[in-house]
């Protein structure tokens, strides 16, 4: 299986598609469900969910696929994968309820526990962000595509520090270094967070609190081809696929990857 630009256009079509659908969910009237977690759920999750398994498995029919709704496959037989697709068919269920317009329909290609290909795509403001491993990271918009490109963080002007809630900010700022000073961005959806980090709209994006491993995926091949990284409390890599639970650990997404951010969070 070649991971090649004609593999990515295919999927970058896909998530428009899936986008497509979800905007057609958006202008009506939609009634949440709860899921086991407390999480809510909606017809727009399950169908473009289902969507993009159908998708993905015609794309490539030798890789399984992994999604947010799909996801009760014991690690005994997805320990075995060597490649497959994670998706969360739409990241920011809450902000699709609540209308605020920050969702995104996420897409990785995961291989040997890594994540080799990356879509993050807005289906309001149709602005797309993409990579693939060795060719780069992109931002595609109606307009044009460009490319996007390390963005250095300056520790003398405040740190720009994207959270999904007020309540968020204040759980960060107990693990911020003092000495620096520091501007909150309060935004929903993972992936749109992620996206603010990679054009370099914020600095950092820090998550305290429950994800899941498809929240990550897309967002980690990004901000790699483009100069930044996601760590843990630990300061490590995250993981995929290598453990029981899907649930990641606490994270920040940095633009800088350069930057020693040993110096901003104090996680002990």
């Amino acid at each position: 299986m070649l991971f090649d630009s004609s593999l990515l256009q295919s999927v970058l079509a896909i998530a428009e598609q899936a986008g497509d659908h979800l905007n057609r969910f958006y202008g009506k009237n939609i009634r949440p469900q709860l899921k086991a977690d407390n999480t809510p759920v909606t017809e727009a999750d399950l169908f473009v969910s289902q969507f993009l398994i159908e998708k993905l498995t015609a794309l490539t029919p030798d890789i399984p696929v992994l999604s947010e709704e799909n996801c009760k496959i014991p690690f005994a037989e997805r320990q075995q994968w060597q490649t497959y697709w994670l998706v969360d068919p739409l990241d920011g269920t809450q902000q699709f309820i609540n209308r605020t317009g920050n969702f995104s329909v996420l897409i990785a290609l995961v291989h040997q526990h890594r994540p080799v290909l990356g879509v993050i795509h807005s289906p309001q403001s149709q602005h797309t962000y993409y990579a693939l491993q060795g060719v780069g990271a992109y931002k595609k918009t109606p307009q044009k595509t460009t490319a996007l490109k390390k963005q250095p963080v300056n520790l003398n002007h405040p740190i720009r520090i994207a959270v999904g809630s007020h309540s968020a900010k204040n759980k960060v700022r107990s693990i911020l270094n003092p000495n620096f000073q520091y501007e909150f961005q309060i935004i929903g959806s993972s992936g749109i967070k992620s996206a603010l980090v990679a054009e370099g709209t914020a600095d950092c994006y820090v998550r305290l609190g429950e994800t899941g491993e498809w929240d990550t995926a897309a967002a980690e091949i990004i901000l790699a081809e483009m100069g930044g990284k996601i760590f843990d409390p630990r300061f490590q890599p995250l993981t995929y696929n290598q453990r029981e639970t899907l649930v990641n650990p606490d994270f920040v997404m940095v633009a800088d990857a350069q930057l020693n951010w040993h110096d901003v969070f104090q996680f002990n």
